[in-house]
């Protein structure tokens, strides 16, 4: 444990030392695109920040191979450090391509596949699929080939397409690292089970990369991952998943927990339901990109083509700030993916299970706080500039100033701009008490968002 806590340590530092000069460097090439509408961030970032995580995993790779015990990892999975390298090489460059001048997402998607293909090709493949009590059921070369770059492929547009608030990629992707070490490393190290060896390495880089690059990507962001960096997580991610599936047999770990079939089965959940562990981890981006897809088609437009429709932006809508919509959806991936990791770890699941569902109970009620916060009278709305008032995201915006509102300006407009007038004024007061109406009428009502009024 201490030299996996040390490559995530190395990781993690080079990360972090890299993206200063990285920054600079963006701002430079001029990788810095405008601030487009369906954007949160209202400010030119710079990109490329995946040219630092690309150097935080070379980093962790050659401090790796100079430890003892992970010296021989390397040495009997040479094959799989070769095709991740080699993958995440081609998905790098696409990525930075495509963050200097922007690449065409058919293009893009053409790009990605031949990454996959290239890593398939030299070994990183599901094999076989394990099934409880049949034993493992072999795949033609072809098919798990197949299976294995349509992995790649939907794992790396899962992480793109929420990469879209500061912090949220690269803490969810930490989660899913993390789930990921946890079990691959008790297949390890508690059952002895050497296919799933590289899998905890290459889940210690991942975890390594997010934890370095965060603390620059935290709201409000100073550097944006990029897709250079979002789709090269997205490649680890279903690299560490490969690496688990398909090469594990499930009579091993039957005889391993002493021919229970039972605790076989609560163990192999992450693996023997159709990939359930990689698909847990990223559940949250997979059920957006698949909203997304289906949302896109349905109204004639192209899977490809961005909205301001992705669960993060409907948190922000619902009256999230953007550091708490961030927050949810860590609660919602770490819950999923460590209820899964759980539930495997465990001959019986009900203990998990009503964990699981008291905490999905305080991440609802959480979750739909806004719609439970008091809405201020009309009266008060009408008198309130529009510039003021609380916006569609449940926001207020600041208070600049404040004057006394005269009983003349009321038959006006209390901004001074059309369409709040006496009519307006007077039907939305007509909601209110006679003593309440008396109050705004009175010359000590006060009014926000006036225009040069006297300051209290």
């Amino acid at each position: 444990m201490r030299e996996y806590l040390l490559v995530v340590f190395c990781t993690a530092a080079v990360t972090y030392l890299l993206v200063g000069p990285v920054r600079k460097f963006a701002i430079i090439a001029g990788a810095m695109p405008p601030v487009r509408a369906r954007d949160v961030h209202r400010e030119p970032t710079p990109r490329l920040g995946g040219i630092a995580m690309f150097g935080g995993l070379c980093a962790g790779l050659l401090v790796a191979d100079h430890l003892t015990n992970l010296s021989r990892v390397f040495s009997d999975n040479s094959s799989d450090i070769k095709a991740l390298l080699s993958g995440v090489g081609i998905m790098w460059v696409i990525g930075v391509l495509d963050d200097k001048w922007g690449v065409d997402a058919l293009v893009k998607l053409g790009g990605q596949m031949i990454a996959a293909g290239v890593m398939v090709y030299q070994g990183i493949t599901v094999i076989t699929i394990p099934v409880p009590g049949v034993g493992s059921v072999s795949l033609s070369p072809t098919l798990g080939m197949v299976i294995s770059v349509a992995l790649v492929v939907v794992m790396v547009n899962a992480v793109n397409f929420i990469d879209g608030l500061d912090g949220l990629a690269g803490g969810m992707v930490c989660i899913a690292g993390m789930a990921f070490f946890l079990y691959s490393y008790r297949l390890w190290y508690g059952y002895s089970i050497s296919e799933a060896a590289p899998a905890v390495l290459f889940s210690a880089l991942l975890i390594g990369m997010c934890l370095g690059f965060l603390p620059h990507n935290l709201h409000p962001a100073r550097i944006f991952m990029g897709d250079s960096g979002s789709m090269m997580l997205g490649l680890m991610l279903a690299v560490a998943a490969i690496s688990v599936t398909g090469r594990v047999d499930p009579d091993l770990i039957t005889a391993q927990t002493g021919g229970s079939q039972t605790a076989t089965t609560h163990i192999l959940v992450p693996i023997y339901i159709p990939l359930l562990l990689p698909l847990a981890v990223i559940a949250l981006p997979l059920a957006d990109l698949l909203l997304a897809v289906v949302r896109r088609t349905w109204a004639g437009r192209s899977p490809f083509a961005a909205d301001k429709q992705h669960l993060h932006h409907r948190l922000l809508e619902i009256g999230h700030s953007h550091s708490r919509a961030v927050l949810i959806m860590y609660f919602w991936a770490a819950l999923i993916a460590f209820g899964t990791v759980a539930f495997s770890v465990t001959n019986t699941g009900r203990t998990v299970v009503l964990a699981c569902a008291g905490f999905c109970l305080i991440g609802i009620v959480v979750l739909l706080l806004p719609w439970f916060r008091p809405k201020a009278p009309a009266a008060v709305q009408a008198i309130v500039p529009p510039r003021y008032r609380r916006g569609s995201s449940g926001r207020r915006r600041p208070v600049r100033t404040a004057h006394r509102v005269r009983p003349a300006e009321l038959g006006e407009s209390a901004s001074g701009e059309p369409g709040l007038g006496g009519e307006t004024v007077e039907s939305a007061l007509g909601e209110l008490s006679a003593a309440d109406r008396e109050i705004l009428r009175g010359s000590g009502a006060t009014a926000l968002g006036g225009r040069g009024g006297e300051r209290h």
